[in-house]
């Protein structure tokens, strides 16, 4: 097993209190395998990417853990994890441009990024050219710095270098939304492609856009304010969920072909609990068509299905 995460707990600490963004959410990605992870904006999404890279304020971990190919993960404390920044755990953040210094040409970048961790750019360049090759880039842009390539080169020029290294997690967050269409396939089946090849052990892959984990994920989990609602097959999920949040969450999405007048679009009513306080038991009650009396205690994320995982008192044991 890649990756497990066991009842991790991240806070943010602000002026008002405390911002539950990760309230006991345990997981695990396997060897080989790409998890999608779905959800509305402020479900926790990135938060919970960002905690397994990188913690700092105003983020706090409050508890839990996670164990990377056997070898606990010290997310609490940022120099101990600068340890396996890059070949244990890389990032493809969701604005490639921060992640380039729009000041240095890319090659000198990334040569000073492997002088401090004592490698040798021209021993890697063949690998870097090669992987450039990969993703249809000439070897031509480690002279150029990132203002002169355009936004999907840029996300392209990103992904070689969070792979550089062979991670044995890759956390990909929110990398095809500010790209056009016919990109983000693009970018999306390159994720794909690093698996396949090898060059990634295991993935994360952090969107809202469901097409996309439809695409490319082998699970999906569904996030709602801070916590884990359902987990299963990319197939399933899309095809066949059981929580009433996720139901909803794909009710939402447009079919392809689908006319207005015969299909209109469903919102879901109502707005996210505030994760500065947030109500006892289930988190989604107050917008749930299926709540019930019982919906006051909140309901443990168990399994309903070889491989399906729902936290909802309305599903069958």
């Amino acid at each position: 097993m890649s990756l497990s995460v066991q009842e991790l707990r991240v806070y943010y600490q602000t002026l008002h209190g405390e911002v539950r963004a990760l309230d006991g959410v345990s997981f695990s990605i396997a060897d080989g395998e790409i998890m999608g992870l779905a959800g509305e904006s402020g479900c926790g999404k990135t938060t919970l990417g960002y905690s397994l890279v990188r913690l700092s304020p105003p983020r706090r971990l409050v508890s839990g853990r996670a164990v990377l190919d056997g070898e606990e993960l010290p997310l609490g404390d940022p120099d101990a994890m600068r340890r396996f920044g890059w070949k244990g755990v890389s990032i493809v953040p969701q604005f490639a441009m921060s992640a380039l210094n729009p000041r240095r040409r890319i090659g000198g970048m990334i040569a000073e990024l492997l002088a401090a961790r004592k490698l040798r750019y021209l021993e890697l360049l063949p690998e870097l050219e090669r992987r450039l090759d990969l993703v249809r880039l000439p070897a031509a842009v480690l002279a150029m710095y990132p203002f002169e390539l355009s936004g999907g080169m840029r996300q392209r020029m990103v992904l070689v270098l969070s792979t550089l290294l062979n991670p044995s997690l890759l956390v990909a967050d929110e990398v095809t939304s500010a790209l056009d269409v016919s990109i983000q396939r693009a970018v999306a089946q390159l994720l794909a492609e690093f698996r396949d090849r090898g060059l990634v052990k295991s993935m994360l892959v952090i969107t809202h856009d469901l097409a996309v984990l439809y695409q490319i994920a082998d699970t999906i989990a569904v996030m709602y304010a801070g916590k884990l609602v359902e987990k299963a097959s990319a197939d399933v999920i899309i095809r066949a969920p059981r929580h009433p949040y996720t139901r909803l969450l794909i009710s939402s999405l447009p079919e392809i072909g689908a006319r207005h007048a015969r299909c209109r679009l469903k919102g879901i009513p109502g707005q996210p609990p505030s994760l500065l306080n947030p109500p006892l038991g289930c988190r989604f009650r107050a917008r749930c068509p299926a709540v019930s009396d019982q919906c006051g205690e909140e309901p443990p994320l168990r399994e309903v299905a070889a491989g399906h995982q729902v936290a909802c008192w309305q599903q069958p044991c």
